[in-house]
């Protein structure tokens, strides 16, 4: 079969970094570890379902691997060479008997690789439905990786066949358009982390960036029910029309201090040297880009006792003055991909939850979806995911159909 296999190779991962700092909005295919190839196809472990791919679209995670951009310290979390590719749309082309699938049965997967894939008793987290946070993911009967896509056995969805342990499988339903069932991936990662961390009625919450991700939090808060004022932080015209009609309150386009104090209801507040402050400000901030300048700025907009939540990946960041994180006494946290969440008593699974909010016809995709690519097109669709601005590429996906 046709596949995407990311090699291991230290010195064209340190290329892709050098390259990408010298030209960030250009992919640069003649130095990533990255091939187009034929490869055999097997399931990671026999009584796996065996799946022929529909989409499969590209994560952000997928480009900071080909950027050089990933943390060195997550080096164990991944196992290579890799089909890569985790935002998967498929078909059941078999299935163990007793697992409840059959052939021709259109499925998304949930990748993560948990102790169940493993083939492990359940450690502590994945016992009470907290299986993104496992502490087996380096052990068990897989390589190391948290999900499927980064493992050398557990291929990934950039290729014609892959495979997935049943307990991952989740059944499409017919109402739902294979371009509006890809996006469920990503709509997870942002979903956990707002049930986790849902504003409290009246509040006021910060978007920072209006990619996929920045766009998924303005829908999931709608649709999950929150009233209260939503502003968004975009960078490009298009991201800032998206969230609007997505349910935001206000957008920005790159604002300075004393804009961002006003949006947020806070307090423009100059100072001899850097920058200025902000006194007062948002309840909440989701940071969907996760940068230096995000945090920052996310930290300075935030009022006493606020919170901020990281949805996007970040490895290092910069210099940072994080005296407002002690000043105010602000909460940090960061999130994991997706498993179960707490929401009004009862414990929900978070991919089955944004499929039913997908199928149900009231959470807007138009616009979400803005490209698809046959796998030898795997040049081009990098490179309108590397350049949003040119592109006007908001998720791109592979089209195996």
């Amino acid at each position: 079969m046709k596949a995407l296999v990311y090699h291991r190779s230290i010195p064209r991962y340190l290329l892709s970094a050098f390259f990408n700092k010298i030209q960030r909005k250009r992919f640069h295919h003649l130095v990533t570890p990255l091939k187009l190839e034929d490869v055999a196809f097997q399931p990671a472990r026999p009584n796996w379902v065996s799946i022929r791919t529909l989409l499969c679209g590209i994560c952000g995670s997928d480009l900071n691997l080909l950027k050089g951009a990933e943390s060195m310290l997550l080096e164990p979390y991944a196992s290579l060479p890799m089909i890569i590719g985790h935002e998967i749309l498929g078909v059941v082309d078999s299935a163990p008997p007793g697992s409840g699938f059959a052939p021709g049965q259109r499925v998304v997967v949930e990748p993560m690789l948990d102790c169940a894939c493993r083939e492990l008793p359940p450690c502590r987290f994945c016992a009470r439905g907290e299986y993104n946070l496992c502490e087996n993911f380096l052990d068990g009967a897989l390589p190391p990786s948290t999900v499927l896509g980064f493992n050398a056995k557990a291929s990934g969805g950039m290729a014609e066949m892959t495979a997935a342990h049943p307990s991952k499988v989740l059944p499409v339903p017919e109402c739902l358009s294979d371009e509006d069932a890809v996006l469920i991936d990503s709509m997870a990662s942002v979903m956990q982390p707002i049930l986790e961390n849902f504003p409290a009625p009246g509040e006021t919450v910060l978007i920072w960036g209006a990619g996929v991700l920045g766009q998924h939090a303005v829908r999931c808060l709608r649709a999950m029910g929150f009233e209260g004022r939503i502003l968004v932080i975009a960078r490009h015209t298009f991201q800032a029309d998206l969230a609007r009609a997505g349910g935001a309150d206000e957008v920005l386009r790159s604002p300075s201090r004393q804009e961002l104090a006003k949006a947020c209801g806070g307090r423009f507040i100059p100072t001899t040297m850097g920058g200025g402050n902000v006194e007062g400000g948002a309840d909440m901030v989701f940071d969907c880009v996760a940068s230096s300048g995000t945090f920052q700025e996310a930290l300075l907009a935030l009022r006493a006792r606020g919170r901020y939540v990281m949805i996007g990946t970040a490895g290092e960041l910069g210099k940072v003055d994080v005296s407002s994180l002690w000043l105010r006494q602000l909460q940090v946290t960061g999130s994991a991909s997706y498993a179960t969440a707490l929401w009004r008593g009862e414990r929900v699974r978070t991919y089955q939850l944004c499929l039913d909010l997908l199928a149900s016809g009231g959470y807007p995709t138009t616009g979400l979806l803005t490209g698809l690519f046959r796998l030898d097109q795997w040049k081009e669709a990098f490179q309108s995911s590397f350049d949003k601005a040119g592109s006007g590429s908001m998720k791109a996906a592979f089209d195996f159909r």
